[in-house]
């Protein structure tokens, strides 16, 4: 969607005509990198036989390569996005992982169209990453980066 985006903005035309046989021969197409996000990890609602949390830990270990346990996660609250559009429910946890809990690489599933690398911030440089307009991220981002940095940074040692 976000590539889409960019693409409008660069070649209205091509929406203007709503041909795709124009689009999928753009003379100057665009780098996929356009179509980049920073974005928590996350993953559909869609095994009713799992908890929010199981999921949770599948998507950390999917997406991230960490093996996170259901009593590691902390339940931060629930939220709505894409209110204009799908109006989905979202629901922020928290998790702290060492490099001990690290089993795999990550990266999600190549298969489902998933191309996920994972980025570490260094905490001085968060709150600096999460208001910065030049890099594209979700709401959700800046928010547990916020909430993070009133709920967590504070207890954490002084170097």
């Amino acid at each position: 969607a976000v590539y889409m985006c960019e693409v409008e903005r660069h070649h209205p035309q091509v929406f203007q005509n709503q041909d795709k046989k124009s689009f999928s021969s753009l003379e100057d197409p665009l780098p996929a990198v356009v179509g980049v996000t920073y974005e928590l990890c996350a993953g559909i609602v869609d095994k009713p036989d799992l908890s929010l949390e199981e999921i949770a830990c599948e998507e950390v270990l999917e997406e991230c390569g960490y093996r996170v346990a259901v009593t590691d996660l902390k339940r931060i609250t629930s939220y709505r996005s894409g209110v204009g559009v799908t109006g989905s429910r979202q629901t922020l946890f928290y998790a702290e992982v060492t490099d001990q809990m690290r089993t795999g690489e990550g990266g999600g599933q190549p298969e489902e169209g998933e191309l996920i690398e994972v980025v570490e911030i260094p905490l001085e440089d968060s709150m600096k990453f999460a208001y910065d307009e030049t890099l594209p991220k979700t709401m959700g981002v800046i928010f547990s980066f916020t909430w993070f940095h009133n709920n967590i940074a504070p207890k954490l040692p002084k170097k």
